[in-house]
């Protein structure tokens, strides 16, 4: 069963025809990035998407994780910006994409709609897709859904959208946190800025972070509460990704090279579920790294993802792997 079953089985309308028009190069793409967009996707939504790199360079796709997260700064490192064009759409509802924590019409079936749109709208043939944790999960999908349009996988610290793999991830947190977190969209102002601090620490904690973070307030605990509000409406519903699972979809996939690097202490997509999809992709290579967790910033994730992408510029394809499993 194909992704495309997926937007039919929900009664989706067939896609956009039209595709808005291009904004113009940033004239100063070394102090800011090459383009800005704004694209009306649809029911009120825009996406707010950053471009980096060289205007000329080989297309990449980087999906932020989450769901409801956004892209940050951290997502590029490894990229060598004079050979690759970045291509940085914060999802719906996520990051400075508008409305901020919109919940109507926002479902993984959705954002595989506007990515369609987005590779129109810049008149990409073909894009490396990279992404890590739940963008990994839609790097997956968008190369289902469309196969002709995708170069190559990178993927960081998949996460496969299991029922365990949910439950998994609240088990021993806090009792308001691990009893209340699907409710989260339903929140009431000041209960959902609590419920956000409890959900922000666990995250940190089950992500190997320092807890010496300053505790979210004022604009940046909003953003917060916005951001878990997306994270609850996905999570709580399987991700829309249930039936079947991600894995059994997976038959399908382009034979485009794939590149999974995991940390094998991850404690929010267990190394386990790395092993079960290399099984279900046997021509994926899997580069297991000792004693890292899920923090993208992790300085054996960064050199792993550097060696592929600089490998990947050069002969299309992401060399051997460090430690192949």
């Amino acid at each position: 069963m194909k992704i495309m079953n997926l937007r039919a089985s929900q009664g989706l309308p067939a896609r956009m025809a039209t595709i808005p028009g291009v904004s113009e190069p940033n004239p100063t793409p070394d102090l800011a990035p090459l383009r800005t967009h704004g694209l009306p996707v649809g029911h009120g939504h825009v996406l707010h998407v950053q471009e980096w790199g060289a205007p000329d360079g080989l297309p990449v796709l980087l999906l932020h994780g989450g769901p409801g997260s956004g892209c940050s700064p951290l997502l590029r490192r490894g990229f060598d910006l004079t050979k690759y064009r970045l291509i940085c759409p914060d999802q719906r509802g996520a990051g400075r994409s508008t409305p901020r924590g919109g919940l109507m019409h926002n479902t993984t079936a959705k954002l595989l709609d506007d990515l369609w749109l987005l590779r129109r709208r810049l008149g990409v043939e073909r894009w490396l897709v990279a992404g890590g944790s739940w963008g990994a999960t839609l790097a997956l999908l968008h190369a289902l859904d469309q196969p002709e349009g995708v170069l190559g996988l990178l993927l960081r610290n998949t996460f496969l959208a299991r029922e365990a793999d949910i439950r998994g991830f609240f088990e021993g947190a806090p009792a308001a946190l691990a009893q209340g977190w699907t409710g989260m969209p339903e929140l009431e102002s000041k209960a959902a800025q609590a419920l956000a601090i409890e959900w922000w620490r666990w995250e940190r904690l089950r992500c190997g972070q320092s807890d010496e973070a300053q505790t979210p307030a004022g604009e940046v605990l909003e953003a917060q509460v916005d951001r878990y509000r997306v994270q609850s409406h996905f999570l709580r519903e399987g991700c829309w990704l249930q039936e079947p699972p991600l894995l059994d979809r997976l038959a399908a996939l382009p034979q485009v090279p794939l590149r999974l690097l995991h940390g094998e202490q991850d404690a929010v997509c267990p190394a386990g579920g790395a092993r079960l999809l290399q099984a279900a992709v046997p021509w994926a290579e899997l580069e297991m790294l000792p004693g890292v967790g899920h923090d993208p910033a992790h300085p054996l994730l960064q050199a792993a993802q550097r060696r592929a992408l600089d490998a990947f510029a050069g002969r299309g394809d992401f060399g051997p792997p460090g430690d192949a499993v």
